[in-house]
């Protein structure tokens, strides 16, 4: 039973999680396709796009770190440095979309090249989101361990304790543990 529960909580989590994701990381991006498409009215379009997503990526990943995944705070070099890469690959869809499109299309409109360029940048954000949540973002071993303990209310406070670094809960009562589950 305790399994299941936390099984729901993930997924919940997860969800939840996303449509944080879509939230922030879609503003972003809905942005970026109006500044791409600025951009490349005086420069290349190849150039435009790599302005914006490093600009981009560097604002999701902060957005990210504080609200989409949890983490509470900035984000670290480490987590800027995974979510480049990441976006990395999602810059190569983006132009890769946009080279077969003008392959297809000898001279795509404006419109057509937003939609085609919000499609990709779309199906790259699932792929980013994937990666975020569980590289970049992820919990420590502890801190996952913590919470599936949290099924018991409390009620196995030694096998609380021991699922963790000792240190760690020195002076937490099983009603400290509870709080931490239900914010976890």
């Amino acid at each position: 039973m305790e399994s299941a529960q936390g099984g729901h909580r993930r997924a919940s989590g997860a969800i939840a999680s996303f449509a944080r994701f879509v939230l922030c990381g879609g503003g972003v991006g809905i942005a970026s396709s109006f500044a791409v498409a600025a951009l490349a009215s005086w420069t290349p379009w190849v150039l435009a796009n790599a302005l914006t997503t490093a600009v981009s990526t560097l604002l999701a990943t902060e957005l990210h770190a504080r609200f989409t995944f949890g983490a509470g705070g900035r984000a670290t070099g480490r987590q800027h440095a995974q979510s480049a890469g990441s976006a990395a690959g999602a810059y190569a869809v983006t132009c890769v979309a946009i080279v077969v499109l003008r392959q297809l299309v000898a001279t795509p409109g404006p419109v057509l090249e937003q939609v085609v360029y919000l499609s990709a940048t779309g199906l790259a954000g699932v792929a980013r989101f994937a990666v975020l949540r569980l590289v970049v973002f992820a919990r420590s071993r502890s801190d996952a361990a913590g919470p599936a303990n949290c099924g018991s209310g409390g009620a196995d406070t030694a096998g609380a304790a021991r699922s963790v670094h000792p240190a760690t809960t020195r002076g937490v009562t099983s009603t400290d543990r509870a709080t931490l589950c239900r914010a976890a």
